[in-house]
């Protein structure tokens, strides 16, 4: 089944991929800058939007994001990361440029990585449990979007999903389902910018790491004053960081 998607403006093709709860509506900002000199390619991820039918896991679903966004530059946000680094490293003719932000290639430890499909599948639990209201405002309430306020959050969006489509998701294509990638990145040859909020301790610190695992090809960049969705909370800053790199590239 295909995924749904949207284009805009022309030019060279940028891709932008969602994150966990959200739908293509949440790059809105961004997209409106990109689109005066890009053809900017908006896909609703598996699970998510009126993509909530396609149930697939992140290799799969990387495909399913080439085949909507062609050949392009792909910059993949928290969980669309996943699929985007996924799509890069399996169908590395799609992807002209990899930008990813909120980025893991996987947890490591398998007992670790155990835990975290446990976690998951408890989450997907709670949702059946107080429906998707509540459990949108449980999610955006944990401290890895303690910086972001309301407006950014983007609530209403978020609402757009359906209990269905967010659950397989989690059970397709959490954390805890990512295979981890480390031990490929190197094989990565298109320019890559790995991005992550200034004051998130954590993903910044993955952000160098991925980028030293993948090699010359690749950039770190943190976007002051910005948590983990940082392209929500400091959009101006994460799309100047992601132009200078689009143009130091020819992309």
């Amino acid at each position: 089944m295909a995924l749904h998607g949207e284009r805009r403006g022309r030019g060279p093709a940028v891709a932008l991929v969602h994150g966990f709860t959200q739908t293509l509506r949440s790059w809105d900002v961004v997209a409106s800058d990109l689109e005066t000199d890009h053809e900017v390619v908006l896909i609703d991820a598996p699970g998510h939007g009126r993509s909530a039918p396609v149930v697939a896991d992140l290799a799969t679903g990387g495909l399913l994001i080439g085949e909507a966004g062609g050949r392009a530059t792909y910059v993949g946000y928290s969980m669309g990361a996943r699929f985007c680094l996924h799509l890069a490293l399996d169908h590395p003719d799609l992807v002209t440029g990899l930008v990813l932000l909120g980025a893991t290639a996987g947890i490591e430890d398998p007992a670790e990585r155990a835990a975290r499909r446990e976690q998951d599948r408890r989450t997907a639990d709670r949702l059946d449990e107080v429906g998707l209201e509540t459990f949108l405002v449980e999610w955006l309430a944990q401290p890895l979007f303690s910086s972001l306020d309301p407006d950014q959050a983007g609530l209403a969006d978020r609402l757009a999903n359906s209990p269905a489509g967010l659950r397989s998701s989690l059970e397709q294509a959490g954390t805890g389902t990512q295979v981890p990638l480390w031990d490929r990145l190197d094989t990565l040859t298109m320019p890559v910018l790995v991005v992550a909020g200034a004051r998130d301790e954590r993903y910044s610190g993955l952000a160098h790491r991925l980028a030293a695992a993948i090699g010359p090809s690749a950039t770190a960049a943190l976007v002051p004053d910005a948590g983990h969705a940082a392209h929500l909370e400091q959009p101006g800053a994460f799309v100047a960081l992601v132009r200078a790199w689009l143009d130091t590239h020819g992309l």
